[in-house]
């Protein structure tokens, strides 16, 4: 019976750990929000190739026709033109590799400030955490949006602004997240074991903690890639994001709440390409986060 017990513990382990690979797999609701990212992100990139080659499909998204302004939607115009006779469809394709590049960056950015200040306090703890942590209670203090909204509103609207005041204003999450990972990491046995054959801090942080911290990262990325989008959206449609003529969802929704009424299409699609979005990379870290959940 003593030789049958380790194998045992073994088959329960890697049974654990497979049903945790393979969880986001089995999930049909996941891989259709996968899906949907994966659609955008073909959208984005053949939307940038085609504007590089000065060939912008359908046709130019910033191309005036008054004489065709605020058509509904039509085999020639898909999803209708605006009050200056603009295609919609044509913008709200060239406006969604900014709002990925938004959400990707900002998240890049965030993730590099929140995982150093969290993992330096969750290490270090004492007086370094006690520190750290009252720097990201006072970010806390302000709301995000507002915030962020102000910030810009000082440098000034564009595309770089906005993606930099999100990310640097975004990161107090991460690094309580990353924070609670190293406290209860570190006391693991292997990192006291690091600790006594003398490995250095810089070593024992980025080669044994930090990737046991990666599944959390992870989903803090892709759970705070939607919340940059709707960020962005919220402040191209107050007009302190990116500025007109360039296209994006939230300024599509900013020229047509004057023409609610009569062009509701304006309102719709792009409010509409916001949802799905955001919601399908909500379901994606959900399901990472129920996987971890159960590899655990």
């Amino acid at each position: 019976m003593k030789n049958l017990q380790p194998s045992a513990f073994s088959l329960q382990s890697a049974y654990q750990q497979h049903v945790g690979r393979h969880c986001f797999f089995k999930n049909k609701i996941a891989l259709c929000a996968l899906g949907v990212i994966l659609f955008l992100t073909l959208i984005a990139v053949a939307t940038l190739l085609f504007s590089w080659l000065g060939r912008p499909w359908p046709m130019n998204p910033n191309t005036t026709d008054l004489s065709q302004k605020l058509l509904p939607p039509s085999q020639l115009h898909w999803l209708g033109t605006d009050h200056l006779g603009r295609d919609v469809f044509s913008r709200m394709l060239h406006g969604t590799p900014i709002s990925l590049t938004v959400g990707f960056t900002a998240v890049i950015v965030s993730l590099s400030i929140g995982v150093v200040v969290g993992s330096i306090a969750g290490y270090c703890g004492g007086k370094v955490d006690q520190v750290l942590m009252r720097l990201v209670d006072a970010f806390l203090c302000f709301p995000t949006f507002f915030l962020i909204l102000t910030i810009v509103a000082l440098l000034g609207p564009s595309l770089m602004n906005v993606i930099a005041v999100i990310g640097l204003v975004s990161w107090t999450g991460t690094a309580r997240l990353v924070r609670g990972e190293f406290l209860t990491l570190r006391e693991a046995p292997y990192i006291q074991a690091a600790n006594i054959l003398g490995q250095k801090s810089s070593t024992i942080i980025l080669r044994h903690i930090l990737p046991n911290a990666a599944g959390v990262i992870l989903i803090t990325a892709v759970l705070g890639i939607p919340e940059a989008i709707l960020a962005e959206a919220g402040l191209s449609f107050l007009g302190f994001g990116v500025q007109p003529p360039q296209a994006t969802w939230g300024n599509i929704i900013a020229d047509g709440k004057t023409y609610l009424l009569e062009a509701w299409w304006l309102i719709l699609f792009p409010g509409f390409a916001i949802f799905v979005t955001a919601l399908a990379f909500y379901l994606v870290g959900d399901s990472l986060r129920e996987a971890g959940e159960k590899k655990r």
